[in-house]
């Protein structure tokens, strides 16, 4: 199905509250938005026409206003390990990426028989961490949270499978685009929406102080991931410009204000970069950080980007870094990641399909 180039609203990013307003202006009794709502997110029904037990008037008045599918599948990209990666095309011809991982007891402490989808919430991004392809050709917008949820439903459809575990940390700072995640995230997790608990749902940032705090303040369980990749000022100045504007210092104060609010371990993701933010002294100071904010540390060699000169250490020398981090007692992981073989790294897939197209200049 063709995405027209003015869409319709789509559906996907009403909540509860917004659809029993909708019909209540359509002058339809209230159990109509409930019978949508269960044909939707209890039957993932993806047409309108098959929600049979509504009146054709207003299966056509549903249509005439609203559009079901947000995102449109374009390719798909499988590994070995059978990760598998979803480019989808929106209404505007631009792409993002979506991750569906297999079941990995080496993330966040999930269950071994989840299947984590890692989501997109921005088209680019306007952070520019060095190390990242997302940011490669800058940021173009937000993504909607119907185009949010769309990717979900997406995903399911196509891997056949219910989805249990979501990672914001595919394309684009999710913080930076609050209040479209947080309408998604209404979706996500309403019982009567997507159903999938707040425990299950990590939200990864490169460190926007003020955002972490209005996190904080929603009234959910909701998963932290900071994209550290330096334990120092210095070290993070290079490779993270996020830093310039929240310090370390501010970052932790907030980091201390979420962990009191939601009494959730936090993660810091840790990317490891030859030469750069390697250093064995840099394991010491990273497991004093997470020591004092009681933080898990997810390590994750470099995953090669076209077009930077960034390179992976030796495995050698992340199993040294990891060792010495966790004799500190700190939790510790190293991620030999899945889909390597498939352009993991976020932005890579869209940026080739992007070029191939004329949309941006080669990179």
């Amino acid at each position: 199905m063709s995405l027209k180039q003015q869409p319709l609203p789509g559906i996907l990013g009403l909540t509860q509250d917004d659809l029993n307003e909708l019909f209540a202006e359509f002058g339809e009794k209230p159990y109509r938005a409930k019978q949508v709502i269960e044909w939707i997110y209890k039957h993932r029904t993806m047409e309108f026409d098959e929600m049979l037990n509504l009146p054709a008037a207003l299966r056509d008045t549903l249509k005439e206003r609203f559009r079901l599918r947000t995102v449109e599948h374009v390719r798909t990209q499988g590994s070995e390990d059978t990760t598998r990666k979803f480019l989808f095309k929106l209404h505007d011809g631009r792409y993002v990426e979506t991750v569906l991982i297999p079941a990995s007891p080496a993330l966040y402490g999930e269950k071994s028989d989840r299947h984590t989808v890692c989501v997109s919430s921005q088209v680019g991004c306007a952070y520019g961490c060095k190390f990242c392809a997302s940011g490669l050709d800058g940021f173009t917008r937000n993504l909607t949270a119907d185009e949010i949820v769309g990717q979900l439903m997406a995903i399911e459809e196509l891997a056949d499978r219910r989805i249990n575990n979501i990672v914001f940390m595919g394309m684009g700072e999710p913080l930076a685009n609050f209040k479209n995640l947080n309408q998604a995230l209404d979706v996500i997790t309403g019982q009567w929406g997507m159903n999938i608990g707040a425990r299950h749902i990590t939200i990864s940032t490169s460190g926007l102080a003020p955002m972490i705090k209005k996190l904080a303040d929603r009234p959910q369980q909701i998963r932290l991931a900071i994209s550290l990749h330096g334990a120092t000022d210095e070290t993070r100045d290079k490779i993270m410009p996020v830093n310039s504007k929240w310090k370390l210092a501010e970052l932790t104060e907030a980091l201390q204000y979420y962990k009191q609010r939601s009494k959730k371990r936090i993660t810091f993701e840790y990317i490891l970069i030859k030469g750069i933010n390697d250093n064995l002294d840099e394991a010491h100071i990273l497991a004093k950080r997470a020591k004092a904010l009681g933080c898990l540390v997810n390590l994750i060699p470099y995953n090669k980007v076209e077009g930077l000169d960034w390179e992976r250490p030796a495995e050698e020398h992340c199993y040294k870094f990891r060792d010495i981090v966790r004799s500190h007692g700190v939790v510790t992981t190293l991620r030999i990641e899945k889909g390597h073989d498939i352009d993991a790294a976020c932005g890579q897939l869209r940026l080739k399909q992007e070029t191939a197209e004329g949309i941006i200049k080669s990179v």
